[in-house]
Formats: structure tokens, C-alpha cells, sequence
């Protein structure tokens, strides 16, 4: 009777009465089969988007008979190795050198086998039909502290659904563990802020009648004051005449000033003797008038500003917020090739709010009649000039209630 082979691993099994004088060598190459089986190692290079088919041949060395095997390549698509149907066998296999690796199944070749999830060394069996990995998550027994490496697991590797608040001791939860981005408000219940949580301001508890107050960027107040009832209490508190100067120094309540300002008159001209052609001389222009001007600005205390108040033609200024400019002063009547005295050109008020006239009626309400009017000029023949009247300086202060 001739020889059969193992199901397994095809070995050579020899008939009592066969083989004579070739046991000593059949039962050697048997064993290099076993030692194959048990220790053997090859490296099987993969075909990407191919199959690789591995052996399992009669009484002879073959990669699908080794421990471990070893795969190497490049896998773009869908690529497998199979072992042959019917073989039962304990695989190592490392994928450590697989690129692509979860393009790979490895399986007999009727079943279905397994895809590789890594590149990671995996422990596979056949059992004839199918070949089945050994997973971490089909081993038996547990893992415990001592087997887990020190920040070995990361966030990903956390389900969100299993943190619950059994899980979590009790003040266990430090304020460096929370991100500030992170506290939103769908996290905090309704009416769960208390008054405990929220933070002091400069406020002094208490209450306020009419009062001022000062709110941040994230409402809080920060600053109140009472104050009584009432409001645009405008305090008037200083009248000049030119010329003068001095310092002004606002009230340290007040929040803004309103300034009524007007430069000085010029002086009239006088009138002139005769004209050249002998006939009777005209009478002098009137002085220009100062300028005129009502001046609105906020200030902030301290507030202590010098002023100049112009005489006849000068110029009046608080500071640099308010200038107005004074009338033309006329030297003599009559003078133009017409033998017509002109009137003196009048002051402006450059910068304020609003200006007036040299005899508006308006700016007359808060000062003296002549404050900056011209002076009239004087009758022919050889009458002097009027003077012009100085100008004036009127404040009034918004003490803001």
C-alpha cells in the first residue's frame, strides 16, 4: 500500500513494509515539515489589487506551512492572500510592513476570513473551513491598571456616552480641567446662576434715587450715584468786558459748557474835510463789528482753561475750543475813488456752533446791548469816529441734573 499525507500539514505517512530503506530520510524531511509548522518564518511579499495564493504541498517545504508569516507591500485597493480549504492551523502574522492595510483580507480559500484592522502583528486560526482572527476583544480575562501604559489612552478612544456622573467622584473635577470656551449657555440650567455666583463690582449695595449709573460691555453695573430731580441745570458763571484775560475753571460737576462769545467793535472813521475835486467830504464808515458766536463742548474735570476777552477790534478766546474775532478798526471816511466811506469788515466766529450777526437780538438775550457793536463813524467835515465797544465772554455750565 503507498504512502498517504496529513490533513494538516501533509506529512508523509509511511506504510509499515513501504519505503525500505528511505525511512531514515522520509522520516527527516517530516520532521523539517513539523519544525516548519512549529518555528518556521517567511516574509510574502503582497499584490496590490491581486490575490496571493499561499501552499500547502505534499512532503515539502511551504510558505502556507509556516508559524509566522510576514507581509510586506504597498495596498491601494482591494487585495487578498489566501491558505489552502481544509487545513487546520495556528498563524502568526505580522502586518507591520503593510501600507494600505485595511485593504487586505486574509482567508482560506472558500471562506471568508478577516480584514486587517492595523498594521500590527495578529494572531489568526483555521479550522478547516474559515479563517478566524484573534482579537484582543474575543480574548478572555481582564485588563487591569498594570497592563494600561501611562496616557496610553486617548480622547478618541472615549466614548462621550460613558462618562457619566457615576463614574466621576465628587469634587473630582478641578477648575484647570474645564475650558472656559466650553462653558456655553445650553450647559447651564435656567435660574441655576445665583446671586453667590456672580462676581463683585465697585457698586456698594444700596439704593439710588435718580440715579447714575455706568454699565460694562457685559451689563454689569459698575458705578452709581445718586442725584435729585430735575435736569439741565445751566448755571451761568461768568460775564466780561474786554480787555482783560484769566484762567476759567469749570465747576468739577459740570459735563459740558455753553460759551457765548463776541470780539470786540472797531472803531468808527472819521469824517473827511473836502473831497479833491473841492465839494463837500463824506462821513467815516462804521467800525466792523466783532464776531459773534455760540460755542457747545463736553468737558471733564478738572477743567481749567485760560481766556482773553478783546477790547476795541480785539479778539476773544477760551482755550483753544472758542475764538471770536474781533471788528475792523476804520482810520479816516470818505477815502474810495467814490469819495463813499465803506464800513469796517466785521469779525467772524470760525468754529462755533452757531454765529450771529454784530447785532443779532439773540446773542443781545445774554449780553450787554454794545457788547462788540462797532463804533459810528464821524459826520464831515472832520468829525472823529465812534469807538467800538469791547467784547464779552458769557459761560453757562450743565451741572447735568
Amino acid at each position: 500500500m503507498a504512502s498517504s499525507y496529513s490533513t494538516d500539514l501533509k506529512l508523509e505517512l509511511m506504510v509499515t513494509g513501504e519505503n525500505a530503506g528511505q525511512w531514515g530520510d522520509k522520516t527527516n524531511t517530516n520532521l523539517n515539515l513539523v519544525q516548519q509548522a512549529i518555528a518556521g518564518y517567511e516574509a510574502v511579499a503582497l499584490s496590490d489589487g491581486g490575490t496571493v495564493a499561499l501552499a500547502m504541498s505534499d512532503a515539502s517545504l511551504s510558505n502556507a506551512r509556516n508559524m509566522v508569516l510576514k507581509f510586506t507591500g504597498t495596498l491601494t485597493t482591494a487585495s487578498t492572500v489566501t491558505i489552502p480549504d481544509g487545513i487546520e492551523k495556528f498563524y502568526i502574522i505580522d502586518l507591520s510592513a503593510v501600507t494600505g492595510v485595511t485593504n487586505l483580507t486574509i482567508k482560506t480559500v472558500s471562506g471568508t476570513g478577516f480584514t486587517a484592522g492595523e498594521a500590527a502583528i495578529v494572531a489568526a486560526y483555521s479550522d478547516g473551513t474559515n479563517l478566524n482572527e484573534i482579537a484582543l476583544n474575543t480574548l478572555g480575562g481582564t485588563i487591569a491598571t498594570a497592563q494600561i501604559d501611562d496616557n496610553a489612552i486617548t480622547s478618541a478612544k472615549i466614548s462621550a456616552n460613558q462618562v457619566t456622573t457615576a463614574k466621576i467622584a465628587d469634587n473630582a473635577i478641578t477648575t484647570a480641567k474645564i475650558s472656559a470656551l466650553q462653558v456655553t449657555r445650553a450647559k447651564i440650567a435656567d435660574d441655576a446662576v445665583g446671586p453667590d455666583q456672580l462676581s463683585n463690582t465697585a457698586v456698594t449695595a444700596g439704593s439710588y434715587t435718580v440715579a447714575s449709573i455706568t454699565v460694562d460691555a457685559q451689563g454689569r453695573i459698575t458705578a452709581a450715584s445718586s442725584g435729585t430731580a430735575g435736569g439741565g441745570n445751566m448755571v451761568a458763571v461768568k460775564y466780561e468786558g474786554g480787555p482783560t484775560s484769566g484762567t476759567y475753571t469749570a465747576n468739577p460737576t459740570a459735563t459740558k459748557v455753553i460759551v457765548y462769545a463776541a470780539g470786540g467793535g472797531g472803531n468808527g472813521g472819521a469824517g473827511a474835510f473836502t473831497t479833491p475835486q473841492g465839494g463837500p467830504g463824506q462821513p467815516g464808515g462804521d467800525g466792523g463789528t466783532g464776531g459773534m458766536g455760540a460755542f457747545f463742548f463736553p468737558v471733564t474735570a478738572p477743567y481749567s482753561v485760560p481766556f482773553s476777552i478783546g477790547g476795541i477790534g480785539g479778539n476773544t478766546t477760551l482755550d483753544n475750543n472758542v475764538t471770536a474775532n474781533g471788528g475792523q478798526n476804520l482810520a479816516g471816511g470818505g477815502p474810495s475813488p467814490a469819495y463813499q466811506a465803506a464800513d469796517g469788515t466785521p469779525g467772524t466766529a470760525p468754529g462755533a456752533t452757531k454765529d450771529f450777526t454784530g447785532n443779532n437780538q439773540d446773542m443781545k438775550i445774554f449780553m450787554a446791548p454794545d457788547i462788540g457793536t462797532g463804533g459810528a463813524g464821524g459826520n464831515a467835515p472832520a468829525q472823529p469816529g465812534q469807538p467800538g465797544n469791547p467784547g464779552g465772554l458769557y459761560i453757562f455750565e450743565d451741572l447735568g441734573v
